[in-house]
């Protein structure tokens, strides 16, 4: 008989299979285009829902026809600057904190009783790069108190450029609203959900032995050789499965606003929208109430970019 022959379960682009160390992910900022100021933004996954809307997209077999597409509801509470990040040769020379502070940020980071720097007497010709550390007042959606920090790049042909988005938006609330629009394209960055210790069979989708084999079905046949004497990394074996940080790439934004205007109320597992909102079409990684970062595309396609849908009604 012909040698058996199958393809290697479980992709080695992800290694090691173990939990993330953080909630929100590093994000090459550089590789991110926008036509907007902020980069990035903070946002938390409420839950999902069916949206009735109106297919306006060009060569669509249902334009003009009212559909049923599911969608992902996220709330964006404001962001506040937590420090001004500033680069040389591509790593930290400095970092200037912001004044007025929310209190909740001590739960979250210690801060120093001293200010060592302020803004008006850092000279930019030193620097190659600024950044921004954010942080979200995630103490308006009700969820938790401690707020999410992370860094976000800016957009801008120069320093200076990029100094004038900061100086205007320092010590002021900063909305999603501002840098987000109707059938924009994103992609959002965070872990999923985590399942703890599973067997291959879930985590690799190796194939289930014969019913009467032994030592088990639910299991890898064979190990590997005498020699080497070890268990190679490759062999698909049981250990932890979610908790892991994925991208999910071309979201299209088909609906946002504010929840004082157009209220979205009783969500399962995370209850009322009291802040900003933003509904993407299509399924997020990670369960409720999970802190995601919302980015612009980076790397749009045609085929999502013309998809133009108006929103009806929200079930």
């Amino acid at each position: 008989m012909p040698t058996k022959r199958s393809p290697r379960k479980g992709s080695l682009q992800f290694w090691p299979r173990k939990r993330a160390r953080k909630f929100l992910p590093s994000v090459n900022w550089d590789a991110i285009d926008s036509t907007k100021s902020l980069k990035g933004f903070i946002c938390y996954k409420a839950g999902m829902a069916s949206a009735y809307v109106k297919d306006n997209t060009p060569d669509s077999m249902t334009k003009g026809k009212n559909i049923a597409v599911p969608c992902t509801i996220l709330e964006c509470p404001p962001m506040k600057i937590f420090s001004i990040r500033f680069y040389k040769y591509g790593k930290v020379a400095k970092d200037v904190l912001s004044e007025n502070l929310d209190k909740e940020l001590r739960r979250k980071v210690k801060l120093p009783k001293n200010k060592t720097s302020k803004l008006d007497s850092v000279k930019m010709e030193d620097y190659d790069d600024v950044r921004l550390i954010v942080y979200s007042i995630v103490k308006k959606t009700g969820l938790k108190k401690k707020p999410d920090l992370v860094e976000v790049g800016l957009t801008g042909k120069s320093l200076e450029e990029k100094m004038i988005f900061v100086k205007e938006n320092l010590n002021k609330e900063i909305s999603a609203l501002d840098i987000f629009e109707h059938g924009e394209l994103v992609d959002l960055r965070g872990l999923t959900k985590g399942k703890g210790l599973s067997g291959p069979v879930k985590r690799f989708g190796i194939q289930l032995k014969v019913t009467k084999s032994e030592k088990g079905r639910r299991r890898p046949g064979n190990v590997g050789p005498w020699h080497p004497a070890r268990v190679i990394f490759r062999v698909p074996m049981a250990g932890q499965l979610g908790m892991f940080t994925r991208v999910i790439y071309n979201n299209k934004i088909i609906d946002l606003g504010k929840a004082s205007e157009k209220p979205i109320k009783n969500i399962k597992n995370y209850g009322d929208v009291k802040t900003d909102y933003i509904v993407v079409k299509g399924s997020i990684q990670g369960s409720a109430k999970r802190q995601l970062i919302l980015t612009r595309a980076l790397r749009e396609t045609k085929r999502t970019k013309k998809v133009n849908y108006e929103v009806v009604e929200l079930r």
